[in-house]
């Protein structure tokens, strides 16, 4: 008689926390492994909480009142700069991307050119098939570098072109033109921070993204 074939394993928490980066495992939905953008979308509206999909697990996208509020800052300036140019969208911490199937990523803002939309409309897909052409994303202390160098190269496998990781504990910003770290600029509070290629004309302090912060 043929051996009975064994359902397949699940991975453990542990498992997947090194898996991705050695990220705190509370940020790991197991119960809806394996997931898929249905769960993205279910989760986010039942429960007001915002997950990315990568290999069929659900990571929670952490972030404090601190971060939250610089992310705000740079969304604001971003928002003001494009504004009336017909460039493209700005979007903020729930900006959801597919940017692979079954990968799902989420910047603390981004900018995605107005090409990428057909017809140069938004649309209603709840996660449209882009990518952002400028990422940011500001670190939390549940990040890890493992895990921003796996979405590094995820950003630039899928098309972007500058992406911004803001370091609140530092006060500084680092400016990938591509995944590879050797390459960053890491900008402090006596730097600007331009838009490039991407948004040309942009320009914003680093002291400016810190400025209410250190002001209260």
């Amino acid at each position: 008689m043929p051996a009975a074939l064994q359902p397949p394993m699940h991975p453990t928490l542990p498992e997947l926390a090194r898996r991705f980066g050695n990220v705190p495992a509370r940020r790991i939905r197991l119960d809806r492994y394996p997931a898929d953008e249905g769960d993205v979308e279910d989760l986010h509206a039942a429960e007001g909480r915002s997950y990315e999909l990568v290999d069929g697990v659900l990571l929670e996208k952490e972030m404090g009142f601190q971060e939250s509020a610089i992310a705000v800052e740079i969304t604001t300036r971003l928002k003001n700069f494009v504004r009336g140019k017909s460039l493209g969208v700005i979007a903020g911490a729930d900006g959801m991307m597919k940017l692979a199937p079954g990968l799902v990523r989420i910047p603390d803002a981004s900018f995605v050119r107005k090409a990428q939309f057909p017809g140069g409309r938004i649309g209603e897909a709840a996660i449209p098939n882009i990518h952002p052409d400028l990422a940011v994303e500001v670190l939390s202390p549940c990040n890890t570098v493992e895990e921003m160098d796996e979405k590094l190269d995820d950003y630039f496998t899928a098309g972007a072109t500058l992406v911004w990781l803001v370091e609140p504990d530092t006060r500084s910003v680092s400016v990938f033109a591509s995944a590879d770290r050797a390459t960053a600029v890491r900008l402090t509070i006596a730097d600007t921070l331009d838009g490039g290629a991407v948004l040309p004309g942009f320009a914003l302090p680093v002291a400016d993204i810190f400025a209410e912060l250190d002001s209260i």
